[in-house]
């Protein structure tokens, strides 16, 4: 016998309404709502040291970062995600408490076992948003970042950077150094459980 997915689907309304109450964070993908596991030290330090430098960079702009508890909204595909890091420089954003959905960059530290889906179908569903002009994977395994640009012709070129290298993020005119996303981050002690 087949499950009916009808029968098991998840209004939006109902899954933000669940989320504002519910003790661990879903994501959500068109009616199915799928829990989300915690993170290792050097995600989490990553995302800290990025959201630090992003922040810093971005103060006094009218642009905003949010991490890991601020949810993405792909109206299209029917979509929320949590990005480890949300930066949005679009006022309709502003009126938006619990999501955004015009984000100019989002930023994905890649875990194991979420490093496939970060690469395949998230970043597709992510190219939906408009407002989006880049989507950032960083390993956790060494260093290595990779940005993925919209050009003009909307096409996405990617951008390889690696230690001893300058980043650069056009999205919000943004540079520093690789070491600096690194800091305090021990390789080898990365593996999540």
């Amino acid at each position: 016998m087949i499950a009916n997915p009808i029968q098991n689907y998840i209004s939006p309304e109902d899954y933000l309404a669940g989320e504002e109450i519910s003790l661990i964070k879903h994501e959500y993908i068109d009616g199915q709502i799928y829990a989300m596991a915690g993170a290792s030290d050097a995600h989490v330090t990553i995302s800290l040291n990025f959201a630090s430098l992003l922040r810093n960079h971005v103060r006094g702009t009218g642009c905003r970062v949010y991490m890991a508890d601020m949810k993405a909204q792909i109206d299209t595909a029917n979509i929320y995600y949590y990005p480890d890091l949300i930066v949005t420089c679009d006022a309709r954003d502003r009126g938006l408490t619990n999501h955004k959905k015009y984000p100019c960059l989002i930023v994905e530290v890649l875990s194991p076992k979420t490093e496939a889906f970060d690469r395949g179908d998230k970043f597709s569903d992510y190219q939906q948003l408009e407002t989006l002009q880049e989507y950032v994977l960083i390993s956790q395994k060494r260093q290595r970042l990779e940005c993925f640009r919209r050009n003009t012709e909307g096409f996405w070129v990617l951008q390889t950077y690696n230690q001893s290298s300058e980043i650069y993020l056009s999205s919000i005119d943004f540079r520093t150094s690789i070491e600096a996303l690194y800091e305090d981050v021990t390789f080898g002690d990365n593996e999540e459980n």
